[in-house]
């Protein structure tokens, strides 16, 4: 019986040593579901880098993050991604710490920002809230004076400092020793929305960057050498934002056409304190510079084809839900 106990020990031992938190199927439970693998080591600071240029009209920013493998802690790149539904926002996953273990949370899609642990990702994830852009007509309008858009290519902008945030922490967690951060009541309220799991791109995203040994902080101190792709098994981007890797041939996955079945929502409204303009201001990630995505001009004239919808979609974006801490 002893043998039987030892055995048993050392199996569910070696299981946690090799799992994933992406492992774990999404719930649905809008990231209240922690994830542990008793990790004790602080996941690292959240590194400066310049956020590519967005490759397809209709694409939203995904963060890049630390994620935990086999190997430790591995860095996700951010990334431009076709969202699920229309309407919907992406609301980042995040490391919070508690008895003495740092468990994680998962993100996922939804009609409204929810909790991401007050984690400064950058490029309108500023802690709290969103104001990198938001659905109108059926369209996603991009913040110019957050994200970085080619606005001779993509049309759907507007620009404007209202509610950005100030935050310039870096830490990458929730808890003791990071950001300290509570939900507030509209956080509160989205987490128990409806939402949608990470698509099947960016599972494939964090799959690749697991398998990528230059990723992990065990090899690059916390400053991985690609922080930010164009889109999932695009271009690979630099902190300083240089191009290291050419783009993989565009295919009709990438047209921008989010599933239509969110169309009948009706949209949040536009604030009229808001100004269009074709003369971007961006705000990096932790005040880094702007790209001027000149090099996608030809593919997005192929793919800036956004079906509007016959009705507003539901949805909310910078001004109409939260834009960060000040």
């Amino acid at each position: 019986m002893k043998k039987l106990l030892f055995i048993f020990s050392v199996t569910c031992l070696s299981f946690t040593t090799a799992f994933s938190q992406d492992d774990i199927p999404y719930d649905g439970s809008g990231g209240a579901a922690v994830v542990t693998t008793n990790i004790t080591v602080a996941p690292p600071e959240i590194p400066v880098y310049t956020q590519p240029p967005c490759p397809y009209d209709g694409y939203m920013w995904n963060p890049g993050y630390w994620a935990w493998g086999i190997g430790g802690y591995y860095w996700v790149p951010g990334v431009w991604v076709n969202p699920p539904l229309r309407g919907y926002l992406w609301t980042p996953g995040y490391w919070g710490y508690a008895g003495g273990y740092y468990g994680w949370h998962g993100g996922y899609w939804g009609e409204h920002i929810g909790f991401y642990g007050g984690v400064n990702y950058g490029y309108g994830y500023g802690g709290s809230g969103f104001y990198g852009g938001r659905w109108e007509g059926g369209a996603f309008m991009y913040n110019t004076a957050v994200v970085n858009v080619n606005t001779s290519v993509i049309h759907n902008t507007y620009q404007t400092s209202v509610g950005v945030s100030n935050n310039t922490s870096h830490a990458s967690f929730n808890g003791q020793g990071g950001v300290t951060a509570q939900a507030n009541a509209s956080e509160t309220a989205a987490a128990n929305e409806k939402h949608v799991a990470a698509t099947p791109e960016q599972q494939a995203h964090v799959q690749a960057a697991s398998q990528d040994k230059s990723a992990y902080a065990s090899a690059n101190h916390g400053k991985p050498a690609t922080t930010a792709m164009n889109t999932t098994n695009g271009q690979h981007y630099s902190p300083s934002g240089s191009a290291s890797k050419s783009a993989a041939p565009a295919n009709s996955s990438h047209v921008n056409s989010p599933a239509s079945s969110n169309t009948e929502k009706s949209a949040a409204p536009a604030h009229n304190t808001e100004s269009k303009t074709s003369a971007p201001k961006k705000e990096s990630q932790n005040n880094t510079s702007k790209n001027s995505g000149q090099q996608h001009k030809a593919s997005q004239q192929q793919h800036n084809s956004t079906p509007h919808a016959a009705s507003r979609p539901s949805g909310g974006g910078g001004g109409s839900h939260g834009g960060g801490r000040k």
